[in-house]
């Protein structure tokens, strides 16, 4: 694969962002204590920053295609630094909102910059193990990062944030001295006879509009289950703290191996749509397992292996709309970010809403969901250029 040391480096901005994000999480808890907040309150922390993103994410994807990627990539690695040095120092409960919507701000800046950057110095052939690689970076960040911020804890509470602050503005500085902006070869997408459409109607047009469609689905299942997990496997077979780790952690680990070592394959064996169909299929047995599994390594087989589907969906699909997008990689990206978000803002907020009447409807809700989404697949059909 030609540019390895750019996408080493694209791979890399991913990691630190996301092993910074996931520094702060052993730390919440005392945050709460620290100001006298509610759950509810940092549960509008978290939707701070996923409506953040969510308004953001399609103008940055725009103007990664209009200014450049690299510029959006440093822009939005300093604005991530220095949000996390605001949590660190915020000593009101106002700052520490802030800083949430400055991080949804440079999470909008810097994922659809990174996703067109890599579709920009790899063919088609190259890409779907280049995006493999990207979301296996994210999930390593991911699980990588709260055990580092436990042990950081214990230094100084927000250690942890400084430390992502640290590592987040380390990242911008590697990259404005190393990142070259990419040639962008002059491509039409698979609508090229038409007229480029703008707005609602680029995005309602049916290149894009049942792939945008299973992203906030496939979302939202994932952050209706993900959500409530640990309230889930806490009031249905007494959890502790650590055995919630070890079944998120598995499951992640499981997730970045078939991600990093068998996805490109399956991608050249069977193709992105058949392999988003049988991952929603995939993902409603596994789902709907969670709710009748009734002894404990029972339910940490199943956690081991629900979040492999999600882990195959999301690179599948960015990878099927790379391919598609042409000269519009920076708004793919950008809507791909949005739909994303908007599912994280809403799958929380119906999830609790359906956790209090059951434990068990999330799950339900999020199974059905799904399959819904895979009837949608059926009818798909991929788009020839």
């Amino acid at each position: 694969m030609k540019n390895k040391m750019t996408l080493a480096i694209l791979l890399g901005n991913l990691f630190i962002a996301f092993l910074g994000i996931g520094l702060v999480i052993p730390i919440l808890p005392t945050i709460m204590n620290e100001f006298g907040i509610s759950g509810q309150t940092v549960g509008f922390l978290t939707a701070a920053f996923a409506f953040s993103q969510l308004i953001l994410s399609p103008f940055a994807g725009k103007a990664a295609d209009k200014f450049g990627r690299k510029i959006m990539i440093v822009l939005g690695l300093f604005i991530f630094a220095f949000s996390e040095f605001l949590f660190g120092i915020g000593k009101s409960v106002e700052i520490l909102f802030l800083s949430r919507i400055l991080g949804g701000v440079s999470a909008a800046f810097i994922m659809p910059a990174v996703t067109a950057f890599i579709a920009d110095v790899t063919t088609n052939d190259e890409r779907p193990k280049a995006l493999g690689y990207m979301s296996a970076a994210i999930n390593i960040g991911f699980i990588i990062g709260p055990g580092i911020g436990g042990f950081l804890a214990e230094v100084g509470t927000r250690v942890p944030f400084f430390a992502a602050a640290i590592l987040g503005g380390v990242a911008a500085i590697l990259s404005l001295i190393m990142l070259k902006e990419p040639e962008r070869i002059e491509e039409t997408n698979v609508t090229s006879g038409e007229k480029p459409k703008s707005g609602l109607k680029r995005l309602l047009a049916p290149l894009y509009l049942l792939p945008f469609i299973l992203i906030f689905t496939s979302s939202f299942g994932l952050a209706a289950l993900e959500s409530f997990f640990s309230l889930f496997v806490d009031h249905k077979f007494n959890f502790t703290p650590k055995d919630v780790a070890i079944a998120i952690t598995g499951g992640a680990i499981a997730g970045a191996v078939f991600q990093v070592l068998l996805f490109d394959r399956i991608i050249r064996r069977i193709g992105e749509i058949n392999l988003i169909r049988w991952s929603l299929i995939y993902s409603v047995i596994f789902v709907f397992a969670i709710t009748v599994a009734n002894s404990y390594w029972s339910v940490m087989i199943v956690c081991f292996l629900v979040f492999v589907g999600f882990d195959l969906i999301r690179p599948a699909l960015t990878t099927y709309l790379s391919k598609i997008a042409g000269n519009e990689q920076g708004f793919v990206g950008g809507m791909n970010s949005m739909f994303t978000s908007f599912a994280n803002i809403l799958g929380p907020v119906l999830g609790g809403a359906l956790f209090v009447v059951d434990i068990n409807y999330p799950y339900y809700f999020a199974a059905i969901l799904l399959m819904i989404s895979f009837i949608f697949a059926l009818f798909w059909k991929s788009q020839k250029s």
